[in-house]
């Protein structure tokens, strides 16, 4: 990969008459073996949107916890309204009004919205330091509706909707009177309405002044919400532009640094046989409650099916009782006939299902386990990866270095530890080992989780090859362009049921929202098939 700077797009600075928020000039942060911030300078205007867009591994996300002061930096400085500061840790960013709200919220999920939003800077009665809960949930009420925010003060953070979680962090911020507003990753869990309803709020915060910085990889929304973008890669600056001077196109190569195709190009699907079927499933959650209910689909060979759905719907739980990892209280699963509903994992993979699971750290690799190793897992006591029980390491090592080459794993040898390969490569050493069985049935759970465009273009096109080669796919994803441009038919499943299936194509990111949401009756009809109570899609 090229580590110049691609002359893609033009290179506007803060626009002429904006004064400067924050500005970050000649940043370098070191760790061990890594330069994760290379001489990079940005600024921030008051009362524009940058967002900071890149690769996994760019730097973005260090570069802003340097200016929230999550890392302290090796080299260069940090300027607030134009005057240098010291940032050494949160609290010298808050009190400098800089307000940020992470990728994975920092709430206290028992607590009211109000406790939340108030935690650490109670407003007191001044008799005893008694907490004024009255005048705490007053300005809490005034900051929701001057901000748009609306969510109930009263409500605890638990009961709350992904989407209403994110307004509270960003009341957080506002309680503190932030004025320069950091958002990492801001719309990865959010359905396609709340995306729109975030961008609203942001724009109205842009509008009373505040700067807003939106760490992202998401090149729709940046073209669509972003005043400027600044576009990182290998640590560096490589580029910045408007979303009116430049394309989806231009910025990917300048993030990646090669040209990437970003539309997924698929023929028509040829079904052909039933691989999976699933009637009436029932499974519970780690707490003993009903996850799925009464769920049946089918999946063919030649066909990748689509599962949609805000997360916590049900979706793992299908996903780790097909593959044995969960026991299901109810219904049946089959594949190509034969009843695998209480089979073990290990059975499971030798009937010819492979599984890329959503969380590669937890249930896709072993970190201190070496790509051979890895390579191995779930194959390692059958021939011919072992004889008479013992691993044949001859073997091993020929099939890794065929699969590695095979899938582009970018690593010095295949004897590191997979803890020290990014997250691209560590997904596509997970693919490497599950499509390398040469699976009946694929199941792909947030296969491009956390994935920057390269890697997701290139996870893409092994999904579409096993589809292309008559095996079954099953899909399941909280991207929904992913799930709409991959699948060719797609579920989508709300509390644990499926709400409604659509041919892929032959819908929209809003229909897929609303029945993602809990949506019913004829609003959709027209578009979309509601799906009855345990009945066969």
């Amino acid at each position: 990969m090229a580590d110049e700077p691609v002359a893609a797009c033009p290179a506007p600075s803060v626009p002429h008459g904006r004064t400067i928020a924050l500005e970050l000039r000649r940043i370098t942060k070191r760790f061990p073996g890594v330069l994760a911030n290379d001489d990079v300078s940005v600024a921030v205007g008051a009362g524009e949107v940058v967002a900071l867009l890149g690769e996994n591994g760019a730097g973005k996300s260090t570069l802003m916890n340097v200016a929230y002061g999550l890392l302290g930096k090796d080299e260069g400085e940090i300027l607030v309204d134009g005057q240098p500061v010291s940032i050494v840790g949160p609290a010298d960013a808050i009190a400098l009004r800089i307000g940020m709200v992470h990728q994975h919220f920092m709430l206290v999920e028992p607590l009211t919205v109000t406790e939340n939003i108030v935690l650490g800077g109670e407003p007191t009665t001044g008799v005893g330091g008694v907490i004024d809960r009255a005048a705490a949930r007053k300005r809490v009420v005034e900051l929701s509706e001057r901000y748009g925010l609306k969510v109930d003060p009263d409500a605890r953070v638990m009961d709350l909707s992904v989407g209403r979680q994110q307004r509270v962090e960003i009341l957080k911020a506002l309680y503190r009177d932030a004025r320069i507003l950091i958002l990492d990753e801001p719309t990865a869990v959010l359905t396609p309405q709340e995306v729109r309803e975030l961008f609203e709020i942001v724009r109205g915060l842009v509008s009373e002044g505040l700067a807003v910085v939106i760490i992202t990889h998401k090149l729709d929304e940046v073209m669509a919400f972003a005043d400027r973008i600044v576009v990182m890669r290998l640590g560096r600056v490589v580029g910045e532009t408007t979303p009116s001077e430049c394309s989806e196109e231009s910025l990917a190569k300048m993030m990646v640094g090669r040209e990437v195709v970003l539309r997924v190009d698929k023929a028509p699907s040829s079904p052909k046989e039933v691989v999976l079927e699933v009637d009436g499933l029932k499974v519970l959650d780690d707490r003993k409650l009903e996850a799925v209910r009464e769920v049946s689909f089918q999946v063919r060979g030649g066909e990748i099916v689509g599962i949609a759905g805000v997360d916590g719907n049900g979706q793992r739980e299908i996903v780790e009782a097909i593959m044995g990892l969960r026991r299901p209280v109810g219904g049946t699963v089959r594949l190509r006939g034969s009843d695998i509903t209480h089979a073990s994992t290990r059975a499971t993979i030798a009937h010819g299902v492979s599984h890329v699971p959503e969380d590669r750290h937890r249930r896709g690799l072993v970190l201190d386990f070496d790509l051979v190793e890895n390579l191995a897992l779930g194959d390692h006591r059958r021939p011919p990866f072992s004889k008479a029980g013992i691993l044949d390491r001859k073997y091993l090592e020929r099939i890794a270095a065929e699969r590695i080459a095979a899938y582009d794993v970018r690593t010095p040898s295949a004897h590191v530890a997979a803890a020290n390969l990014s997250g691209g490569n560590q997904q596509k050493l997970v693919l490497a080992r599950e499509l390398g069985r040469d699976p009946n049935l694929l199941i792909a759970a947030q296969p491009t989780r956390g994935l920057d465009v390269g890697a997701i273009e290139f996870v893409h096109r092994q999904i579409l090859a096993e589809r292309d080669a008559g095996k079954a796919v099953l899909l399941v994803s909280m991207e929904l362009e992913e799930v709409m441009s991959l699948s060719d038919r797609i579920l989508v499943v709300y509390e644990g049921r499926i709400a409604a299936e659509f041919e892929g194509g032959a819908v929209t990111e809003e229909q897929l929202g609303y029945y993602m949401t809990g949506g019913k009756g004829d609003k959709m009809a027209d578009s979309a098939s509601e799906v009855a109570e345990g009945s066969h899609v």
